[in-house]
């Protein structure tokens, strides 16, 4: 006999994701399972149908603060620490899972590194890889935070970044939280700029990678950095 109640609700979830991962879960679906977690026997679909009704998607509600999310009927304390707790949790699995990076050999390889330092971030954050000749990973370094939607990024930090890590190349990198990685006429010119700046000091700019979500640009890709 088929369970009744939240008791049956929770338990069906939670084989749905044992047997088949999140494949076929509706976005209110995801946010019932890691509620049931934070917010015992009680019935958890009105808080998560709230959620998305506050917030209108998933990666919203993952990206409210505490104090937002609590601000919405029937999400306490425990259950709003769990759901921004998951984004920095990915954060650090990147990082960690990419912490013995010796080399980037790719722009795949270079994008999946920094996913794990800038997917997570609501600001737009600009920062360099700095690398040694055999595009061996010294430092990543942040340089700028700015807003939603801009960062103003003084090339002299950029120069004075490379130079202190001692780096023969560098990948200049940011986000755009907007989730649209298309660059704009100032991410380019900044490029521009930055690439003769730097090749002055022979000091090769290998990339701009902007990152937006999955998505990115790629300038090398694109055959903008020839």
């Amino acid at each position: 006999m088929t369970a009744l109640g939240p008791e049956g609700h929770r338990k069906r979830l939670r084989e749905r994701f044992l047997r088949s991962g999140l494949e076929g879960f509706h976005d209110h679906e995801v946010l019932e399972l890691l509620l049931t977690f934070a917010i015992p026997r009680r019935d958890v679909k009105p808080a998560a149908r709230a959620l998305l009704e506050r917030f209108q998607s998933l990666s919203a509600v993952l990206d409210a603060t505490v104090q937002e999310l609590t601000q919405v009927d029937g999400v306490g304390p425990h259950a709003a620490l769990l759901l921004t707790l998951l984004p920095r949790l990915l954060e650090r699995y990147h990082q960690d899972r990419w912490r013995t990076v010796t080399t980037l050999g790719s722009t795949r390889d270079a994008v999946r590194y920094l996913q794990g330092h800038l997917e997570a971030e609501r600001k737009e954050i600009f920062c360099i890889l700095a690398l040694n000749s055999q595009n061996g990973l010294i430092a990543v370094e942040r340089i700028q935070e700015g807003t939603v939607n801009r960062t103003a990024v003084f090339p002299r930090l950029v120069v004075e970044a490379a130079l202190r890590h001692r780096a023969t190349a560098v990948i200049l990198a940011h986000n755009h939280p907007s989730g649209e990685p298309e660059p704009s006429a100032a991410d380019r010119q900044l490029t521009r700029k930055l690439r003769r700046l730097l090749g002055d000091l022979d000091i090769a700019v290998h990339d701009h990678i902007i990152l937006a979500g999955p998505r990115y640009y790629s300038f090398a890709e694109r055959g903008e950095m020839d």
